[in-house]
């Protein structure tokens, strides 16, 4: 018998999804790059089913599209494959039965329906999928499918663009005296805003839950994690979350831990992608509190960790929290100029009125670790919402300069 606190918590895992049962897993060079791994695959020993969270831009590449139809016209999905280098975006037909065409190919191999494959990429926009090289590498990547943490490492590595680390996460839960687990990988690095960012990410889990019940988790852990960081305030055509589960017969809700592995599997991968974005040297961490509702306090946070003037104040450990008040009220949130006050890394900056209460030369020091927290206080409410950033550097801009070149 299990004590009860081991009912209620969670249990952080390595291995992302390659901790979760009934996940095989592989990452392969393919030749879409020159040498790094570049297509990545993940399968299913049952059926499972997909909720989706994707991008906001109007442009959406030919794999959101062909998926889309996928997860419209069947209840489950076997497998997901993956390739970098190139996005596949802005490609017309030819995108689309570029798309198709690896899902049939992919569920001819695992021997499944084409309809129950997910296609994503990511790379430069506007080049055609070279599917001579896709082709081979799915042959390749279902050779290797494996389970366990390697084989989630290599499929980790294989979605990564300017991404320096993989990025993975998992933790289990019990319930009912059962273990269970929620995994996930992720790339990110650049291109990254608030409301979807150039991002991929890909979770699953053994707990049995009805789609709606996990569209409803997936929608909210997004909401507190993928749609509150910001690297360089650009966004993607691409940008997908796509989570698995296994059907459940009684589609009952799901138990609170479960909920929270969720939602801290999106937390970890999302500030992964913050403190890997391009060029970064800091991380900025912002909580918004004493708002009137979360959605004030999500709209200002998000505000401030997207300002490019607060990006490279941070950089240079410049202590002009004048722009991280500018940045605020430019989000036009209803926020009163005479309440808010501001505290960096827990030490009182800017009190009610704008009274400085830290010298330029403490408030400098304050900056100098390479991760900062700043919390607003609106002084109207007890809502709160917390954003993750990162600063702007020259590295930023020659990555972003040399991308293709």
């Amino acid at each position: 018998m299990l004590a009860p606190s081991s009912l209620e918590r969670l249990i952080e895992l390595r291995g992302g999804l390659g901790a979760v049962p009934g996940v095989r897993l592989a990452g392969v060079h393919a030749g879409i790059k020159p040498r790094k791994r570049d297509l990545a695959l993940i399968a299913f020993e049952g059926p499972r089913i997909c909720a989706a969270v994707i991008t906001t831009n109007e442009i959406k590449a030919a794999p959101l599209v062909v998926s889309a139809e996928h997860l419209a016209a069947s209840e489950t999905m076997r497998a997901l494959v993956c390739n970098s280098g190139c996005a596949n975006a802005c490609t017309g037909e030819r995108g689309e039965r570029d798309a198709r065409a690896t899902a049939r190919q992919t569920a001819a191999l695992l021997q499944v329906a084409a309809g129950e494959v997910i296609v994503a990429s990511t790379g430069v926009i506007g080049v055609p999928l070279p599917m001579d090289r896709v082709q081979r590498g799915v042959e390749r990547a279902v050779a290797q499918l494996d389970e366990g943490t390697k084989a989630a490492f290599d499929a980790a590595e294989a979605i990564m663009t300017t991404d320096r680390v993989p990025k993975l996460a998992a933790y289990a839960f019990y319930h009912e005296e059962r273990k269970y687990v929620v995994g996930g990988i992720a790339k990110g690095s650049g291109m990254i805003a608030p409301s979807m960012a150039t991002m991929l990410a890909f979770l699953a889990t053994d707990f049995p839950v009805s789609r709606a019940v996990l569209a409803r988790l997936l929608a909210d852990g997004s909401d507190e994690s993928f749609n509150m960081i910001s690297v360089d305030g650009d966004m993607s055509t691409n940008d997908a979350v796509y989570a698995f589960a296994p059907p459940a017969c009684d589609p009952c809700d799901v138990p609170p831990v479960c909920e929270q592995a969720f939602r801290s599997v999106c937390l970890d991968l999302a500030r992964a992608m913050v403190a890997d974005g391009e060029g970064a040297s800091k991380t900025l961490e912002v909580r918004v509190s004493q708002a009137l509702d979360v959605g004030q306090a999500r709209i200002v946070a998000r505000a401030i960790v997207n300002s490019s003037l607060v990006k490279t104040a941070l950089y240079g450990e410049d202590p002009n929290w004048g722009r991280i008040i500018a940045a605020a009220g430019a989000a036009r949130a209803k926020i009163d100029p005479q309440r808010w006050s501001l505290d960096v890394n827990g030490k009182p900056w800017v009190g009610a009125g704008a009274v400085e209460l830290l010298s330029e030369a403490e408030a400098h020091r304050e900056l100098e670790p390479s991760t900062v927290f700043v919390e607003l206080r609106l002084g109207l409410g007890n809502a709160e919402a917390t954003a993750w950033g990162c600063d702007l550097s020259r590295d930023y801009v020659r990555i972003n300069a040399n991308y293709r070149t």
